[in-house]
Parts: C-alpha cells; structure tokens; sequence
C-alpha cells in the first residue's frame, strides 16, 4: 500500500513539477501584460512562492517587488506576507540575520492587525530559522507555543484554504525536526508521524517528511528503513526540484553509509550533497558537507583533501558568522527583548488603569450593597434561625435512623449465626456418627498393636528375628492407619467448630475435593440419625488434577450443606 501511495506521489510530483514550471512561465507573461498594481503584487507573491525552493535569489527579487506596492497602498497584510517571503530566501542563502531581521518585521505587522495566520506563518518560520542555525532549544521556544495556539485557534474557526492546511502540518515538521537534532528520537517520530499525516497532500512537504524519518530510522539502526526512505526522500526532492533539500537527503545517506562502514559510498553520497548545496548557494548546507568531507577523508588519513575541505567549509562557516554576523544577531536580540519589555510594561501599565478605574467602582459597589446588606441581615437572621432549627430537627432524625439501622444489624448478625447453629444441629448426629466411625478404627487398630506386640516379644525371645521384623512391619502400618484415622477425626472437629464460629472472612488454601466428600458424609449421616429407613448411595467422581484454591472454608461448607441436604431430600 505504501509502495502505491510513493509510486502515486512520483507520478504526481512529475505532473506537478511540469504543471510548476508551465504556471510560473504563464505568471511572468502576466506581469509583461498591462496590470493594476493590486493584480501585479499578487502574482509577484505567487511567483516568489513558486521560487523559494529552487531559486532564493529570484524569491528575494520578486518579494521585494511585492513589498514596494503593498508599502505604497499601506496593505498591511500583503506586506507582513512580502516580507516573510523575502525573509525566507535568506534563510535559505544562510543570511540568517537579515532573515530574522526581516521575520520580525513582518511579526510586528501582523501582531498590529491580530492576523493570527500570519503570526502564526512567521513565528513558524522564525523557529525554522533558529533550526537552521543550530540552537534548536530557542527554535523549540518559538515553535511549541505556537503549535498549541495554532491548534486552539483552528478548533474555533473554519480554515479550509491550502494555506491554513498547509501551515499545520509544517509546524509539526518542524517541531520533530528539532526533536531529532536534539537525540529525543520518540518526540521526534511522534511529531513527524503527526506531519506526515495531516500534510501527505503536499508534496513539497513529503521529501522533507522522508528525509526526516531516515534520520529517525538511522538513529535505531534500521539500516534497510533509513535507505528506503532517504532514497524516496531524493527521488520526491528532484522530482519538485527542491535542490535544498537532495542536499540534505544526500548527506543522511552519506551518514547511513558512513554508521554502515562503507566509506567510498559515504565520500560519494557527501561530495553529491556538497555539489547540490554549492550549485544552489547553500551556504549552511555547504558548511555542514563541507564538514562532513573534511572528518572523512581525515579518518582516511587523505590530508591534501582533508585540507581542501576544511578550507572550504571554514571559508562557508566565516561566511555565514561572521563576526559582523554575529553582532548582528546579538543586536536583533537585544531589540527584540527591549520590545518585548515593552509591550509588557505597557500591558502592565494598561492593567493598573484598570485596577484603579475597578477600585473606584468597586467602592461605588460597595457603598450601595452596604445598604442593601443592611436591610437584608434582619430578613438572613431570622431564616438563619429557622435553617438551625430544621436542622437540629433533622440531625435527631438521622441519629434516630442510624440506631435503628445499628439494631438491625445486630439482629441481622444474630440470625445468620443462629442458622449455622441450627445447621450445625442439623449435623450433630452426622458428626458423632463420623467422629465414632474414627475412634472405632483407632480403637481397633489399637488393640490388634497391643496383642501383636506381645507376639513380637514372643518372638524375639524365641530369637526368631525375621518373624518379628514382619510382625513390627505390620504393627508400623497400623500405626499409620490409627494416625490417619485420628486426623479424620481432628478434621471433623475443627470443621464443627469454624462452622459454629462467626466468619472471618479469611481466605485459605482448600482442597475442594477434601471439603465436599467431608461434608457429604456429614449431611448422609445427619439425616441417617433422623431416619433410619433412610438410604442413599454415595457415588462421587472427583477430578484429582485440581488445584487448591482459595476460599472461606465455613461460607463453602454451609453452601455445600444446604446443597447435600436439598439433594438428600429430593432423592428421599
């Protein structure tokens, strides 16, 4: 299915790539027609659009364009727009602080006309950037918040423009992208996994979305997943002609080569991603092959290339922070704190305003609910009175039912234990009759050790050894049977006494066999003891493979009593 959706995708990217390529050309014969200015700016925006992913310098050249006009007929909105266009391209060109410089312009713009899209579309934007740049913890600080205003306000309003789709699933890209960067590859999946799914109707976003999850998968060592989807990832970049990004996809599949130990594949793939990045004005993609170069071939112990590598990417590093770079970027965050105090301090002086305006009023309130109060204490004391004294009323109700439900447990109590002293009545008969069947048998036995040991002592004077080692033999095996019998009968009698006792409730490991052929002989001879016409016979077919479970043994015996007893008298 997978293998469809790609190959669905190649085939539409072609078309889509053709059909970018034949748009853009029909746009630029538009702006040779004869045009208003508000029809120029809009196709000056389309076409820096359709540029930003292939050509940064004419995405520049055509936002600038559009940022004049909308300047001239103060169209805010169209302006906050050509500006993070314009930003963009320099984005892409490494120029991060004009980029950024550019970003928070256009932030300022649409945060003065509450135009939450666009808010939205720069701080995202402005996180990229951050990303870019490799302070993935600050782009983060852009790029949550906004993810989680973005999905509150979109619950509350209908945005069924491709814009406002599209902007959703880019946050999220975004956000799994730093995740990766930052080693937290479950958020990372997660995230991207989001993206892939709200976004896999653009296709612009799909071989970014694959590049990223062989990352992901690289980082788990899932060497075959890692290639197939850096492979699409390159396949889906060429096809829309997005050269940053085969850059980008070339490099993790120098890295998957390079984890696997093939580093004739790893130069290979890296020198690509180089060539890309170089041909495109990459700057920050230059450095990062550039680097990548440079470790291999030193690893190689390869030094003039090594060399030649990392003078490349030293001259692309200077390039894209400098010194004067830097600065520059300090400032722009200078500025955009002292801004920021700002805003608060002036929210915070808006606040008091209001503190002081609600005090005043408040106090007006309160002067006027004096009064009222007043004249309403008399009418609350009197039905406070009232509620005391229904409720004094009702507490002796409840302490009077509350006695009564005592007694009844009690008597409750009372009853369930002069049943099982009724049914142990039920049973005494049975007992003694169990409980003699037992001394019988001890008695007996007992009597025949006292004339065999006499007969053993006959022997042995005799000295007839092997006589009375039988005769010892035998009178051993009684003694087991006299022991056995005895227990039986031990049984019996705890068995009456638990059944008389009031339940603890405590579970016990039980042989259940044991307990029903126990208590069966029990309710036989009870009733024997009532009616001795009566006869049954007992027939039992136990299953020995079961285990011993857990019960309260008194609870059962009842239950198997009232059981056995029900059944006597059926049979009877």
């Amino acid at each position: 299915m997978k293998k469809t959706f790609i190959l669905i995708c190649f085939l539409f990217s072609f078309f889509a790539a053709d059909a970018q390529h034949k748009i853009v050309d029909s746009l630029r014969g538009k702006l040779n027609t004869n045009l208003d200015d508000t029809a120029r700016l809009n196709i000056m925006l389309e076409l820096s659009h359709a540029y930003y992913l292939s050509n940064p310098d004419s995405n520049i050249i055509f936002s600038q364009q559009a940022y004049t006009i909308a300047e001239k007929y103060k169209l805010l909105q169209k302006q906050s727009t050509a500006l993070s266009s314009m930003a963009t391209g320099y984005t892409t060109l490494g120029d991060y602080p004009r980029s950024i410089q550019l970003y928070y312009r256009s932030l300022r713009i649409s945060e003065s006309i509450h135009d939450v899209l666009g808010i939205t579309r720069v701080a995202n934007n402005l996180g990229d950037t951050y990303t870019r740049e490799g302070d993935y913890s600050r782009a983060l600080n852009y790029l949550l918040p906004t993810e989680k205003q973005w999905r509150a306000y979109i619950k509350g309003h209908n945005h069924n423009d491709r814009t406002s789709a599209r902007l959703w699933p880019i946050l999220l890209l975004n956000i799994g992208e730093d995740y990766l960067n930052l080693g937290k590859i479950d958020s990372a999946d997660h995230y991207l996994q989001l993206s892939h799914k709200e976004g896999k109707n653009f296709i612009d976003l799909l071989g970014n979305t694959y590049r990223d999850f062989g990352e992901v998968e690289i980082a788990r060592s899932h060497t075959d997943k890692a290639l197939k989807y850096l492979s699409d990832a390159i396949r889906l970049s060429k096809s829309i002609g997005d050269q940053q990004m085969m850059s980008e996809s070339y490099l993790s599949e120098s890295k998957l080569y390079h984890n696997n130990k093939r580093q004739d594949s790893a130069e290979y793939y890296a020198q690509k991603a180089l060539d890309v990045a170089s041909a495109g004005k990459f700057e920050q993609d230059v450095l990062n092959a550039g680097k990548v170069l440079y470790n291999y071939y030193d690893e190689d112990h390869n030094l003039p290339l090594a060399y030649k590598y990392f003078r490349m990417a030293t001259a692309a590093k200077d390039s894209l922070y400098s010194q004067e770079k830097v600065k520059q970027m300090l400032s722009l965050d200078f500025e955009e704190k002292q801004r920021q105090q700002e805003i608060a301090a002036a929210q915070e002086q808006y606040r008091a305003s209001v503190r002081m305006y609600s005090l005043i009023a408040g106090m007006v309130v309160l002067v006027v609910l004096a009064f009222v109060f007043w004249r309403a204490n008399k009418a609350r004391t009197k039905a406070y009175n009232l509620l005391h004294k229904q409720k004094e009323e009702i507490d002796f109700q409840k302490a009077k039912v509350e006695h009564t439900l005592a007694e009844l447990q009690t008597t409750q109590a009372q009853l369930v234990q002069s049943a099982k002293m009724a049914s142990l009545g039920e049973l005494t008969a049975g007992i003694a009759h169990e409980i003699q069947n037992q001394l019988n048998f001890v008695n007996n036995f007992s009597d025949v050790n006292r004339e065999m040991i006499g007969e053993l002592k006959e022997e042995l004077k005799s000295g007839n050894v092997s006589e009375a080692l039988v005769i010892a033999d035998d009178i051993e095996q009684n003694e087991v049977k006299i022991n056995h019998h005895g227990k039986r009968a031990d049984f019996i009698v705890k068995g009456m006494l638990q059944h008389s006792r009031t339940s603890t409730g405590e579970r016990q490991e039980t042989n259940i066999n044991t307990l029903a052929e126990e208590f069966l002989k029990l309710s036989y001879h009870g009733l024997r003891a009532k009616d001795k016409s009566f006869n049954a016979e007992l027939v039992t077919h136990f299953d020995s493979s079961l285990p011993k479970i857990n019960v309260v043994q008194q609870d059962i015996g009842r239950v198997l009593i009232n059981l056995f007893g029900n059944a006597f008298y059926a049979v009877n």
